[in-house]
């Protein structure tokens, strides 16, 4: 009888520290502080990059896949007139980020940006095969960036056909 206990109590205790250890890989050990200073850049209608003057930048990244980039910033001027000049992203589903990266809460820039409080612009179009980064602005400056799967990077990560409107990928 005794025996059983220890195998379930072993059973338990390994479970237990399995766990533990992908609760800590998944919110620690794979993000960490992003670049001191990143470009931050909004693409126009006319596909064109302009570089935005940014403040009070921080950001994380993910060492394993570029989807965990995050990051929190004020712009150095109020934003004018970005709806009429820059490209609007289909999806603007703000990426969750680990708990500890407080200054980004993706479901309140999500609510915000569905309420029209906040605007979600293109920032820069695949910064990696198949993955936009998108910019969320508010309008007393404050911002924030995320990268999210687009329409290549969705139909190549799910083994769909890419077809002929996707850009060719640099590591094939």
């Amino acid at each position: 009888m005794n025996g059983g206990k220890i195998a379930a109590g072993g059973i338990i205790v390994a479970s237990a520290l399995a766990g533990f250890g992908i609760w800590y890989t998944q919110t620690y050990a794979y993000h960490v502080p992003g670049p001191v200073q990143d470009q931050i850049t909004l693409t126009t209608l006319l596909a064109e990059t302009v570089q935005l003057d940014v403040t009070d930048y921080t950001a994380i990244r993910s060492e394993s896949s570029p989807l965990g980039f995050r990051a929190c910033f004020t712009l150095a001027e109020p934003p004018m007139g970005f709806t009429e000049t820059y490209d609007r992203p289909a999806d603007t589903g703000p990426t969750i980020a680990p708990g500890w990266f407080d200054c980004y809460d993706a479901r309140q820039i999500g609510e915000d940006i569905g309420a029209r409080e906040a605007i979600a612009l293109m920032g820069t179009k695949n910064i990696a095969y198949g993955i936009d980064r998108i910019i969320a602005l508010y309008p007393d400056g404050t911002g924030f960036a995320w990268h999210q799967l687009n329409n290549c990077g969705r139909k190549s990560y799910d083994g769909s056909a890419v077809g002929e409107e996707c850009p060719p990928r640099a590591d094939q």
